[in-house]
């Protein structure tokens, strides 16, 4: 599950960071607007957790402009405003909770997880392409009918992928994504190692996974 914070507090930002990596979450964090429309842009996030006030902007003017766009990922939004009134003009805005600062941690995670419960019964179990079928609850995959073996970490990857199909994806993300061995994510070609496997393991199906010289990988999904 990948979750993206918007905050310009950096101590905010750690915390939030640290408890949800702790609990299993992949986070990808941002301290202003402008980058998070460049997040958005990238990547496809399961939860958003956005702050009200940000140095370039109103968190629920962004996110107002986010539904207009018809962009439907829960959205989590932090304020210090706790009055009645700026709780009504956030869930209008299109917020889909709303938790005033200061809050508890245990509180933020039992949000969060109600949130991405509710997500998820709105996304597909399973996705197939080309002969490709990904079971994403059970993890079971097929290759034209025949179940296919893939390890733990090849399996996050081919998720990824099919969750942000004909979207770049640098290394450093594919990386963030399967390790939390920070300290190496720029100079280890783990991922390649991955997807060398991972393009061996699908055969006829391999070119789905195409390589972007100089940036990362993208996987060849259907048009919309």
């Amino acid at each position: 599950m990948k979750i993206l914070i918007i905050d310009d507090n950096q101590e905010i930002l750690f915390g939030l960071e640290k408890l949800l990596r702790e609990d299993g979450f992949h986070t990808f964090s941002v301290e202003n607007l402008a980058k998070a429309e460049e997040a958005l842009d990238a990547l496809e996030y399961d939860l958003i957790i956005l702050d009200w006030m940000l140095p370039d902007g109103s968190g629920v003017e962004f996110l107002a402009k986010m539904r207009q766009s018809y962009y439907t990922t829960s959205v989590l939004l932090l304020s210090s405003k706790s009055e009645v009134a700026d709780k009504v003009e956030a869930l209008d805005a299109g917020a889909d909770d709303y938790l005033s600062k200061p809050f508890s941690n245990i509180e933020l995670l039992a949000r969060v997880r109600a949130l991405l419960r509710r997500e998820g019964t709105y996304k597909k179990a399973s996705m197939e392409i080309e002969g490709l079928k990904v079971d994403l609850t059970s993890h079971e995959v097929l290759l034209n009918n025949e179940p296919l073996k893939l390890t733990k970490k090849e399996f996050e990857l081919l998720e990824l992928f099919l969750l942000n199909q004909n979207v770049i994806l640098t290394r450093y993300q594919l990386n963030d994504h399967i390790s939390q061995d920070f300290n190496n994510l720029k100079s280890s070609n783990l991922v390649d190692a991955h997807i060398k496997n991972l393009r061996k393991k699908l055969g006829d199906a391999s070119h789905l996974i195409q390589t972007v010289r100089g940036v990362g990988f993208k996987f060849l999904g259907r048009q919309s």
